[in-house]
């Protein structure tokens, strides 16, 4: 399954990323490479975890429009 994730780096210069179609789903690292590793291990157990409580796997995420 693919992903959409966002990626910032905090004040302590980790990178912190997270998935926006599974509430929660944070991880970080040293690097962007680590974070991202990071972050594949983590969807995996928080769809696990999700699947195992009965949870719909992920929640509705969409592009809209603004205009600006």
């Amino acid at each position: 399954m693919k992903f959409l994730v966002t990626m910032t780096q905090d004040e302590d210069g980790m990178y912190v990323v997270d998935c926006p179609s599974i509430p929660g789903c944070v991880s970080q690292g040293k690097t962007p490479e680590e974070a991202e590793r990071n972050i594949q291990e983590a969807i995996q157990l928080c769809l696990e975890v999700r699947a195992g409580k009965g949870m719909p796997l992920t929640i509705d995420v969409r592009e809209v429009d603004v205009p600006v």
